[in-house]
């Protein structure tokens, strides 16, 4: 077996590119080289790893000679283009992006759930969708003692699940909205914000829209968590009514959770199930107003559940709120944890 591994990153300037130099670097990935690979217009730019600057090269036919393993953070027309000469090239790939998610033949892996999934890659392991992956991570172990049968949920998501330029657009609108509040001539009522990435200002707002609406009424984002989670928990059978809310938080997921099982469920149990979770803490003391929140999970790498309690309007039911940072549960990091089972 090999000790050390020529990696390639594309997409290494943005978001969840950053993040997963840095959880490379943070784990200690054993790394004998790392192409950082952007767009013609990130070519020429640098990005820190370890102690030194890589520069970032433009991505094209031949990025992937002698690449190990290559992370793809681009995006879905990247990856489609792209993701097939990597292989060719004889790299292993790691997809974060929706493309190659429903494939068959394409492992779709969470570690801590179906880690056995990616000896079955033929070249290509696909990433879950963030809120999917956050969500997941407390919906399966408690699956595996009650046996999950469908679930009710309402997704509160951070404007970095869509990179950076959501991040600045945020921080613009906060800002001009402070301005007009502190305008001694007022009328900041008056003032709309301008809005780029999202069709409404996020800023002291809320969007029920994330990704593109479908026939049904739902979103492309809300299918994920039914048609994914039933890929990742090996369950055919499994049902998801989601509605996901894009929320003015800078980072990390959250996600409310109904969830009705075979079995009859205790809250005493399903904590004792949770706490015991591998990539999951228990934060469950409402009284002292100890629950998960994105300011508490935001740069770690364990995911958060709390607010357990027994659903009044399901059989077998119940409610929780779970929270993760989705630049790394959501994408980087679990990234990387799929490399090291590699």
């Amino acid at each position: 077996m090999k000790k050390n591994y020529h990696i390639a990153v594309v997409g290494a300037t943005g978001a969840v590119g950053a993040e997963l130099l840095r959880v490379l670097e943070r784990r200690n990935f054993p790394v004998a080289s790392l192409r950082a690979i952007g767009s013609s217009r990130s070519a020429g730019k640098s990005v820190r790893f370890r102690d030194g600057e890589i520069a970032v090269q433009e991505l094209g036919e031949n990025s992937f000679d002698k690449i190990d393993i290559a992370f793809f953070s681009a995006g879905g027309e990247i990856s489609r283009e792209f993701v097939p000469i990597a292989r060719n090239a004889g790299a292993i790939v790691i997809d974060n992006s929706s493309v190659f998610r429903m494939d068959a033949d394409v492992p779709l892996v969470i570690p801590e759930i179906n880690g056995e999934d990616v000896r079955k890659h033929c070249g290509l392991i696909a990433n879950p969708n963030c809120t999917t992956a956050v969500a997941l991570m407390a919906i399966y172990p408690l699956h595996r003692v009650f046996g999950v049968q469908r679930v009710f949920a309402a997704s509160y998501q951070a404007v970095s699940g869509s990179g950076q330029r959501a991040i600045d657009e945020l921080k613009q609108q906060v800002e001009a909205a402070a301005l007009a509040t502190a305008s001694p001539s007022g009328g900041g009522q008056d003032r709309q914000p301008t809005a780029q990435v999202y069709p409404h200002p996020i800023a002291f707002n809320v969007l029920p829209h994330v990704d593109v609406f479908l026939e049904s009424g739902y979103t492309k984002e809300e299918m994920k968590m039914q048609n994914e989670g039933r890929r990742i928990m090996h369950l055919p059978e499994f049902r998801a009514s989601v509605t996901c809310v894009r929320v003015p938080v800078y980072r990390a997921h959250s996600v409310a959770v109904s969830a009705e099982f075979e079995r009859k469920v205790s809250v005493e149990q399903a904590r004792e199930v949770l706490a015991k979770a591998p990539g999951l803490e228990l934060v469950d003391e409402p009284h002292n107003n100890r629950y998960p929140m994105p300011l508490t999970v935001a740069g770690k790498d364990n995911c958060e559940v709390g607010r357990v309690r027994l659903d009044c309007a399901l059989e077998n039911g119940l409610a929780f709120w779970v929270s993760g940072d989705q630049l790394l549960k959501g994408a980087a990091l679990n990234a990387m944890q799929i490399a090291e089972l590699l």
